[in-house]
């Protein structure tokens, strides 16, 4: 008996140090492919699920960034594309992804004076991405290669630019670039401001069944607080089930975290059209995951291609959509 005690009572000294988080440091994009995000913090979720557990809310431009986050050990959980995470994962970065979160949701535009009307006008062009190794970059790749083409570091004639999503739109009036590859708003944005649109959602990679926006979680934070992580997904849950049965609840949601993080508020006519090309949803589509995979390798980002089975594990949120 009392060593059956003395096992409950250590077991239970264990549980209450792996939970130990007192806080979750997420990072977040302010673009619309990271809806369920943003959603998930304007609107509470994430802190009604966490309870005890504060929510550090952390905005950052790029997956780049994220990486360096999730490399210092400055963030636990964050939205970015899957390009970034799979790159940071083959470095040994303690990553892991836990869910889907968007899919689609990027578009490619050109300036309105660029004349640009087609992909294979892109050539000697200046193209915009958010930044390097992005998941916007290896799909601009993908989309030269099919045409024709190749960026300057791969001995072509298309430069690739990165900046800032946000930016962009100062980037068209300055006529520092031509075109650009984009996630929403930003796209929509640019639009209304006279840019053209050369390729949609759907024309960009896949029929626009590609998976832009994954959560990563830290797998050591993970290990550590198995029930923050999963009321972290409850969250994410939350959002994507609020997005699906509310558009102006969810426009408004996105409209005010991304004012709040980058003093740009987006037009609801602009909100609409970004929401429409891009489903909101925890799944991930695997087999153009892998294809993403091998794109990525082939476009120099990384020199093998990482075991998936390793790099995605759904089945926590697999049990809580249930």
């Amino acid at each position: 008996m009392k060593r059956t005690l003395l096992s409950l009572l250590t077991l239970a000294a264990s549980t209450a140090q792996a939970q130990q988080a007192k806080e979750l440091r997420l990072g977040v994009f302010p673009n619309v492919t990271h809806a369920a995000g943003l959603v998930g913090i304007q609107r509470g979720l994430f802190q009604k699920e966490l309870g005890g557990v504060k929510l550090v809310v952390r905005e950052f431009a790029n997956g780049s960034q994220i990486n360096e986050a999730f490399a210092a050990g400055a963030i636990d959980a964050a939205y970015v594309g899957p390009g970034p995470a799979m790159n940071a994962f083959m470095r040994g970065v303690p990553i892991q992804v836990y869910a889907g979160a968007a899919n689609a949701g990027a578009v490619l535009v050109g300036r309105k004076d660029s004349g640009i009307r087609n992909v294979k006008a892109l050539k000697g062009k200046k193209v915009a991405v958010p930044t390097r190794g992005s998941t916007q970059d290896i799909s601009l790749r993908h989309l030269l290669h099919e045409n024709g083409l190749k960026a300057t570091d791969e001995g072509g004639n298309v430069t690739i630019v990165p900046i800032d999503p946000a930016n962009m739109p100062a980037a068209f009036a300055t006529k520092q670039v031509d075109a650009a590859l984009v996630q929403e708003p930003w796209g929509a944005i640019m639009e209304s401001q006279g840019a053209k649109l050369i390729a949609g959602e759907k024309a960009i990679w896949a029929g626009g069944n590609y998976t832009t926006t994954v959560l990563a979680v830290n797998t050591r934070f993970a290990a550590q607080n198995p029930e923050t992580v999963r009321d972290l997904l409850r969250g994410h849950l939350g959002a994507i089930n609020f997005i699906g049965k509310s558009n102006a609840g969810a426009q408004k949601a996105v409209a005010d975290q991304i004012q709040a993080f980058t003093g740009k508020r987006p037009g609801t006519a602009d909100l609409f059209k970004a929401l429409s090309r891009t489903k909101v949803t925890w799944d991930i589509n695997m087999r153009t995951l892998a294809e993403y995979a091998q794109l990525n390798k082939e476009a120099g980002f990384a020199r093998d291609v990482p075991d998936l089975s390793k790099f995605v594990n759904l089945s926590v949120m697999r049990g809580l959509a249930k």
